[in-house]
């Protein structure tokens, strides 16, 4: 069997640790990539030894599979470009702009058959991998996600550019339709907030508290899921954490909690992935899905199910009086 060939539109950050790992995956054929910026195109072509494409339609004349890691903006343009094609797209997330841009991109994949994988790679952490078996309907989630000032993904809302992150994973986890939406967010170094909490209640009573800063002194990717059957609690930076729930029996008429020992009452079970590097794992999946192995890990639908609720959001902040002009 030939190998996949694969091409990376937009090597910025991002882009460039995609075509990094493609270069040396045995099961592709980097054909090469492309950026609207010359120098950049020439530097990252360089540094990895791939092929510079000036004109987007040369490249997609020449592959079969897609990574689009352009600005959000030129999300559809390129992904739907590709698509009419019948090229297969992994587009960054998130997945586009507006809850309209997406629908076109998933009309674009239904009338082609090819397939839409979103750049939520979350999903492949370790941590949240090894804690899947364990999660049974929470209750309550909590999660920051806080990094330090840069000027990457400044184009978006920091709900859009870091928040969603979590949301996708909350929504994919709590397994329940959204029923309610509260937000706050305060705009600090630039024109969009980029500083937000968001509470989601769900169907059936589970409630989500989201917090996502790109202003903080420190990094911190933390989430923490409360559930009847124990407690969850994950640091998606280390991809490791642990379970905590009641021993057996020690719930049971006749044991003293107050005399006992936390260890005594308290099982931890640590959670830790097999240390593969999420984007890694992400793009695997994406060429184990095109080969028809598995399905699409996160579907074009799950990134707009994730953009419609981060709007949302978006749309409560900005009717806040914190982001309102001072009288």
């Amino acid at each position: 069997m030939s190998a996949l060939r694969i091409g990376v539109v937009g090597v910025g950050s991002l882009g460039f640790h995609h075509a990094r790992i493609l270069a040396g995956a045995g099961q592709v054929e980097l054909v090469g990539i492309h950026d609207i910026r010359p120098e950049r195109l020439a530097e990252v072509s360089g540094q990895l030894g791939v092929t510079p494409f000036t004109r987007l339609e040369a490249l997609l004349d020449g592959i079969s599979a897609c990574i689009i890691a352009v600005p959000t903006e030129a999300h559809e343009d390129v992904a739907r470009a590709a698509l009419e094609r019948g090229i297969h797209v992994m587009v960054e997330k998130p997945i586009a702009p507006s809850v309209e841009a997406a629908d076109r991109i998933l009309e674009a994949a239904e009338r082609s058959g090819a397939l839409v994988q979103i750049g939520h790679v979350e999903r492949f952490n370790g941590a949240l991998r090894a804690c899947e078996p364990y999660i049974e309907e929470p209750l309550f989630v909590e999660s920051h996600r806080l990094a330090p000032f840069g000027p990457r993904g400044t184009d978006v809302a920091v709900v859009l550019d870091l928040m969603i992150h979590d949301l996708d994973l909350v929504l994919s986890l709590m397994r329940q339709a959204v029923t309610h939406v509260a937000a706050v967010g305060v705009p600090v170094l630039t024109s969009s907030p980029d500083i937000a909490n968001a509470r989601l209640e769900f169907a059936g009573g589970g409630v989500a508290n989201l917090t996502a800063s790109r202003v903080s002194i420190e990094r911190m990717r933390k989430i923490r899921f409360f559930q009847r059957s124990g407690y969850i609690s994950l640091d998606l930076a280390a991809g490791s954490g642990e379970f905590l729930r009641l021993r057996g029996g020690a719930h049971e008429p006749g044991i003293p909690f107050a005399a006992a020992r936390l260890e005594e009452i308290v099982e931890r079970i640590p959670l830790r992935g097999d240390g593969a590097e999420p984007l890694r794992a992400e793009l695997e999946s994406f060429i184990s899905a095109i080969a028809g192995e598995s399905e699409v890990t996160v579907t074009g639908h799950d990134g707009r199910r994730a953009l419609a609720v981060a709007l949302q959001i978006v749309e409560r902040i900005d009717a806040h009086v914190a982001h309102r002009s001072p009288a």
